[in-house]
């Protein structure tokens, strides 16, 4: 019975872990005509400032990069169109859960039964992250897109997942850039 009921919780948590949704967010300037826009570089300055060890802050900068050329932008130094910025956020949720279970010779249900099981308290604990994508515009000196991906960071020490992870978070933050009208 033991057993049984731990290969069904661990195959509930993987299944849970397997199918960790990313939600998006996105927000943009409607007077601005994104077909404008051809080239890109990122700002600096305000990279330099993210709170991101330097090899994701590599791997974020790699990711975006890919997915702006790849839907034909391109990569310069010289007077871009437009400056991209990012920024992330990361908040731990603790999830408490106790489970009571008792066992009973006319099945369950509620009220006292002369066969009690054991109570088990469960905490657990996983780090929310938040990307932000920030488009500036050259010209206005200002912000006319960001896009934002919330989704739950695992803590796994091999660099395959994590790249993949930041990649899924990328690709779908910038599925919503450039603004089609």
């Amino acid at each position: 019975m033991k057993i049984t009921r731990f290969f069904s919780t661990a195959a509930i948590l993987l299944f849970l872990v397997s199918c960790s949704s990313i939600r998006v967010t996105s927000d943009y300037d409607k007077d601005v005509d994104f077909n404008q826009y051809k080239t890109f570089a990122f700002f600096k300055e305000g990279i330099d400032q993210v709170k991101l060890n330097d090899l994701d802050k590599k791997r974020i900068l790699n990711a975006i990069d890919q997915e702006l050329t790849a839907k034909g932008f391109v990569k310069t130094d010289q007077n871009p169109d437009f400056l991209i910025n990012i920024f992330t956020k990361a908040q731990e949720q603790v999830n408490i859960t106790n489970n009571n279970f008792f066992y009973s010779p006319w099945g369950y249900g509620w009220g006292w039964h002369p066969y009690w099981g054991p109570s088990r308290t469960m905490v657990t604990t996983s780090t929310e992250g938040m990307l932000y994508i920030d488009i500036l515009d050259t010209q206005k000196k200002s912000l006319v897109w960001q896009g934002v991906g919330t989704g739950y960071l695992s803590n796994s020490s091999k660099t395959e997942q994590k790249e993949k992870k930041i990649q899924e978070f990328v690709q779908k933050i910038l599925a919503k850039f450039p603004v089609e009208k």
